[in-house]
């Protein structure tokens, strides 16, 4: 494997639970080499999944968190002086697509469109990447992949893809799991006893059925196991709940005050 990305090569599983046929689904998908989008709210497991898939595919994943600022040379790649002149630099997308990684490019709705629309060439049957800097085109490894995910929660007109990014992917609708496998999940990950997951995830079930109605998101997994990673080194778990449930998600005082009195409701007054 080239050493440029052998780092990406993810050694040891990481732990994920399926909710669904995910990994099938995802698995025949990758034989076909299908550009795919994960869609669900934030927290929710879809870069575990990814992380997981990756293990499972033995394929190595190189991750980009997509922000407003982010240009296409962010992704291909870019001329840049060192000692010996000027070098072209390969982007992360570039090094997925030469040398056969899966390219995951995560929140893409946060990038601006005329950054996206690079991808178009890599997600259709011609699967090549223009470096037009470098008049260079490169044709995808056999083994890449391009995936790339959002939260459908937070589109709008200004943050969404175009219908002709959207028809080139095949889509995997995810949420947050089931209340007994939330629990497993949040034990296992924080280290916490099965009865604390189990008041924490009834915190998060409680908090998400304010959704739209003074919270734009309600607790998710990932700030359940910030909670129970709290607790486990000895915090209260009053305390840690408002540090890393209830603070972070609003600053509107009745919500912050519904929320506690989930926490009180759950771990005492």
């Amino acid at each position: 494997m080239n050493d440029l990305i052998q780092p990406y090569v993810i050694a040891a599983e990481p732990y994920y639970r399926s909710s669904a046929n995910e990994i099938d689904l995802f698995e025949a998908a990758y034989k076909l080499r299908m550009p795919m989008v994960l869609k669900g709210p934030t927290g929710c497991g879809k870069t575990r999944f990814m992380e997981h898939m990756a293990w499972r595919l033995k394929r190595p994943l190189i991750t980009v968190a997509c922000n407003e600022d982010m240009t296409a040379s962010d992704l291909v790649g870019r001329y840049l002086l060192d000692a010996n002149g000027t070098v072209w630099h390969d982007g992360p997308l570039t090094i997925a697509a030469r040398y056969g990684a899966i390219c995951y490019l995560d929140e893409v709705v946060e990038a601006r469109q005329d950054t996206t629309v690079i991808i178009h060439p890599l997600t259709d049957n011609r699967r090549t990447l223009p470096l037009d800097k470098r008049g260079e085109l490169i044709h995808a490894h056999p083994d890449f992949q391009l995936v790339v995910s959002y939260n459908p929660g937070y589109q709008s007109l200004t943050k969404d893809l175009k219908q002709s990014t959207k028809q080139r992917f095949g889509a995997l609708d995810f949420d947050y799991p089931a209340e007994a496998v939330e629990t497993d999940i949040v034990a296992h990950e924080s280290s916490v006893d099965g009865e604390t997951a189990g008041r924490l995830v009834g915190i998060a079930h409680r908090s998400r059925a304010l959704r739209g109605r003074g919270l734009d998101e309600g607790i998710s997994t990932r700030m359940l196991i910030h909670a129970g990673s709290l607790i486990y080194v000895g915090i209260a778990p009053r305390e840690a709940c408002r540090v890393a449930l209830a603070r972070p998600i609003t600053d509107d005082p009745d919500m912050l005050s519904a929320l506690d009195g989930f926490i009180d409701a759950y771990f005492g007054v």
